[in-house]
């Protein structure tokens, strides 16, 4: 019923993904007439005892990207998977949206983690620079740069809600990181000192 459901609403909410399989099981997956495809969303709860390295490897051969879903939130777990090969990893409360921009990202060679998750990553890397994706960094290099936020949407060929929230991922892993980025003012300031926008910028974005 879940797989149905994100199914037809990843068909009806993202024009530019093709849908060409929804399996219940790995086998069914590897002997899909469609397979090998460009990106697999990957449940890693499967019961099926298959190391997910495994899986990911045997993708990772075939020239396909993986993104993970799990309900687990476990940073070694995450850092399995990262380590294998995966380049999404998302928990299954993440907003729908952001599993269509992984995917998106993905079948760009681009990383894309839950924000949840990346935090949990991190959380020990307090005062340190947070991890930014490319997709964020060009964010908060169009937002700091002076845009609104319909403009950077528009720019970067994404939804107005969708930029709104890597904003809101993007000040969260500050705030992790003990930075104060809550104003667009500040947000700016810190921007420049990262080297994700240059300090001669009005609104161009720059260092990504």
């Amino acid at each position: 019923m879940l797989l149905g459901a994100l199914s037809e609403w990843i068909r009806g909410a993202a024009s530019d993904i093709s849908m060409v399989a929804a399996v219940a099981s790995w086998p069914e997956l590897l002997t899909h007439p469609e397979f090998p495809v460009d990106v697999v969303l990957l449940d890693l709860d499967l019961k099926d005892n298959l190391p997910i390295s495994l899986k990911i490897s045997t993708l990772k051969t075939a020239g396909v990207k993986t993104v993970l879903m799990s309900t687990y939130s476990e940073p070694n777990v995450v850092r399995e998977a990262l380590a294998a090969g995966a380049l999404g990893y998302l928990v299954k409360s993440e907003d729908a949206e952001m599993i269509v921009e992984a995917i998106r990202s993905a079948s760009n060679g681009e990383s894309y983690i839950s924000a949840e998750l990346d935090l949990a990553l991190n959380a020990a890397e307090v005062g340190g620079v947070p991890k930014l994706s490319a997709q964020e960094r060009r964010v908060m290099a169009l937002y700091g740069g002076g845009e609104p936020v319909k403009a950077v949407a528009y720019q970067l060929g994404i939804s107005e809600e969708t930029a709104k929230s890597y904003l809101k991922r993007i000040r969260e892993k500050y705030r992790v990181a003990g930075y104060d980025v809550g104003t667009k003012v500040a947000l700016r300031k810190r921007a420049i000192q990262d080297g994700i926008l240059l300090q001669t910028d009005d609104a161009g974005p720059s260092g990504f």
